[in-house]
């Protein structure tokens, strides 16, 4: 798979810097076993080009991107030891061109219209936006993406809890690079159960996934209505939506006329993002029945059903 398509998918990268070289497996192995099989080693430290090394081999199913690197040797290091792209916080044109010149990957830093008619010179439609919140956020990020349609941001700096969801939401955003899974306590501590807690949440708020219906199985149209008129007098409401294949009694409620997918129904679970869901439940073992997958317009997946059944009832994934 393409590096920006499974950066976009795993959506949240975290930016991590090590002193000890040896903590970087074990917390890669936390940031992974929370949900997030991606990082950025920076190299702000020593220690960086070995961290690379060490997850690299330890971890090859890690995505792994070597940060602010500032010259072609550290690029060359960092990729010889195991990046798979390079990440640098400003954009240098010698660095970026070398970048490109050895098939590296590269995400430069920019921060105004000049930088990203530099990095569209050089070839790059996808850069880093960095320091993010210092700069002006996404509402700067908004104005910078209206002349430059085709380019996509990674905005890192200032990334948080609290703002990643409204990063995310707009469709110019790439991923979003954040540090506050891996707080220093917490490696000085080597309190890896802590970060892939951390993970763990922030893949959670990043993904939203929450049930937004239930799908009742009928044996035909007739008791779909009957038992229908049932439930409606349970919440005292009228029949809402009413199709070919269903009708709703209140909008959580999906009384289907046939004996649907599913033994006894389904459940459909909301999310953010059903292609990024999807992936991050593939990570957890799940797979999915690709042709039962729809699209927007514009050719984002917006539905599509796990392929098992989880105790009796088929479940599908839709934008939310």
């Amino acid at each position: 798979m393409d590096m920006l398509k499974q950066l976009s998918l795993a959506g949240l990268v975290p930016v991590i810097k090590v002193k000890n070289a040896e903590d970087a497996v074990p917390l890669c192995t936390a940031l992974k076993n929370g949900g997030l099989p991606v990082a950025e080693i920076t190299f702000r430290t020593d220690a960086a080009e070995e961290a690379i090394r060490l997850v690299h081999d330890a971890l090859p199913d890690v995505l792994l991107g070597a940060g602010t690197v500032l010259t072609c040797e550290q690029a060359d290091a960092a990729w010889q030891a195991g990046a798979g792209y390079i990440v640098s916080p400003g954009l240098n044109p010698v660095v970026v061109k070398h970048c490109i010149d050895k098939g590296y990957p590269v995400l430069p830093g920019c921060g105004n219209p000049s930088d990203i008619e530099a990095a569209l010179s050089l070839g790059l439609k996808t850069v880093k936006f960095f320091p993010a919140e210092a700069l002006g956020g996404l509402k700067l990020i908004k104005a910078m993406a209206a002349p430059y349609g085709d380019v996509k941001f990674v905005p890192t700096g200032g990334i948080n809890e609290k703002n990643l969801s409204e990063y995310l939401a707009f469709p110019k955003i790439a991923a979003c690079g954040g540090s506050w899974m891996v707080p220093d306590d917490a490696v000085e501590a080597k309190d890896w159960g802590r970060i892939e807690a951390l993970a763990r949440e922030a893949v959670r708020l990043m993904l939203g996934l929450s049930i937004v219906h239930i799908g009742i199985n009928n044996e035909n149209e007739e008791v779909t209505y009957r038992e229908a008129e049932k439930l409606c007098a349970l919440f005292g409401c009228p029949i809402g939506k009413d199709s070919k294949k269903s009708l709703f009694v209140t909008n959580q409620v999906e009384m289907m006329k046939t004996n649907f997918r599913g033994t006894h129904g389904h459940i459909g679970v909301g999310t953010k993002d059903v292609e990024r869901a999807q992936w991050h439940l593939e990570q957890r073992g799940f797979t999915f029945d690709e042709d039962t997958a729809t699209f927007t317009p514009d050719g984002h997946k917006k539905f599509i059903y796990l392929h098992d059944e989880i105790a009796g009832f088929g479940f599908h994934l839709v934008m939310a």
